[in-house]
């Protein structure tokens, strides 16, 4: 047990992430060593920050924090704290099951953590954090929260409704990043397009956007978790007319039967989602869009299925992630509709959608071949180096794999690469000389 250190275990989303980089930078301030998922976590406080979305999520973070209860019964850990989504959901509850825990917090109330180890949280170091990424790039989160009430998802309950972060405050965020070396940044928010509402009284999403684009050395903005109803189609023109904007969106659409979306809550129809994607790719030429489906939610029948799977071939989204209707407790599913499609039924039609998306997602990787992208080098891994084009985010899309044998590349750095080769989920290429 090593005196003085705080491991720090991050579950779930990059929202979750960045709090951790802010009590990271905290704790270091109060003069602690800090580790962030460390392989071997060895210091004598332990803070597990927690999911609560679904229930794999749950089940995981459950796990973590029974594990290290473990290792403070041992004697391999002096006191363990607990914070995030999952312990703001169930707090009562998991003060009543895990008593090796010495506090739990919710996940907004962290900072009184640093209060609770006798030490002053630092209000003028609150936009400071430590990089837990590669050190070019950062995950900048703009609102808290969800005024969005679709039927399925537990996220509202959990953070409350929206609340946006004022526009000069993230733009000082971004220029001390940029300090640090930071040059990549992805936008996160539950949902971003509603972001400014609740401050200036519409949507503000297209002006933050822009101004961060004139920071000097910011080079990539990457938008994710758009939302399909009421788009702001003034954020086409800032990502038409600013080269660091890049042609990228996250846009779950779940669906495209009418009949599910309005089940879902969603406030679109199937005509609305058609014009929709018809508008994003013709305002903004080569944009790259991700989505993510849900496959058999109450009353999905194989008709809404065979519309969903007509619309993805129609779509070809350049990426696409799907997953099985999952009841959540307290949504306004699970309190009202019947979880009427069987779990076999839910993976038959699942395989099946991503069986789709596979073949679409090859033959895009493949029309790439010879072309010449831009791509910032993220790390070396083995006898790669691998980077991303301005179409793929970290840890969930394509990768560029350029081989070392090439020469000595620089971790960071902006290369223009000529795609030579790819598979479903990877290019290969050559740096141009």
């Amino acid at each position: 047990m090593k005196k003085n250190c705080v491991d720090i275990i991050t579950m779930g989303c990059s929202k979750n992430l960045v709090d951790s980089e802010h009590l990271m930078r905290q704790l270091q301030e109060c003069g602690y060593e800090v580790t962030h998922d460390s392989d071997t976590p060895c210091g004598e406080i332990a803070v597990i920050n927690t999911c609560g979305f679904i229930g794999d999520a749950k089940e995981e973070s459950i796990n973590m924090i029974l594990e290290f209860c473990e290792r403070k019964e041992h004697g391999d850990l002096s006191r363990l704290y607990v914070m995030g989504c999952l312990s703001e959901r169930y707090l009562k509850e998991l003060r009543e099951e895990i008593s090796q825990v010495d506090k739990f917090y919710g996940k907004f109330n962290w900072n009184e953590l640093i209060t609770d180890l006798k030490h002053e949280y630092r209000s003028d170091i609150a936009n400071e954090r430590v990089i837990t990424t590669p050190g070019h790039y950062a995950y900048l989160k703009i609102s808290e929260g969800c005024n969005r009430r679709c039927a399925y998802c537990a996220i509202p309950i959990i953070t409350g409704p929206h609340k946006s972060r004022p526009i000069e405050e993230i733009l000082d965020e971004v220029r001390y990043l940029v300090s640090k070396g930071v040059k990549e940044f992805q936008i996160i928010a539950q949902e971003l397009t509603f972001y400014g509402v609740d401050l200036y009284k519409k949507q503000s999403i297209a002006e933050l956007v822009e101004r961060i684009s004139e920071i000097e050395g910011v080079e990539w903005i990457r938008l994710h978790y758009a939302y399909p109803s009421n788009f702001p189609y003034d954020l086409l023109r800032v990502m038409r007319e600013k080269k660091n904007v890049c042609k990228y969106l996250d846009i779950a659409l779940q669906h495209v039967s009418t009949k599910v979306l309005k089940k879902m809550l969603r406030n679109v129809t199937k005509e609305d989602t058609y014009a929709l994607v018809e508008r994003l790719r013709s305002e903004v030429p080569g944009i790259c869009l991700r989505t993510t489906m849900m496959v058999g939610f109450p009353g999905e029948t194989e008709k809404e299925f065979e519309e969903l799977i007509e619309f993805v071939k129609w779509a070809k989204f350049d990426r696409l992630g799907a997953f099985a209707y999952c009841e959540e407790d307290g949504t306004y599913a699970a309190e009202n509709y019947r979880d009427s499609v069987s779990k076999k039924k839910k993976q038959e039609r699942l395989d099946r959608l991503m069986a789709v998306q596979q073949r679409i997602s090859t033959a895009l990787n493949n029309s790439k071949v010879g072309n010449v992208y831009p791509v910032i080098i993220d790390r070396v891994e083995g006898d790669y180096y691998i980077g991303r084009t301005e179409f793929d985010s970290p840890d969930v899309d394509t990768e560029v794999l350029v081989n070392i044998a090439e020469g000595e590349l620089e971790i960071g750095h902006i290369y223009n690469v000529r795609i030579t080769d790819a598979t479903e989920f990877d290019l290969m290429g050559s740096v141009e000389q």
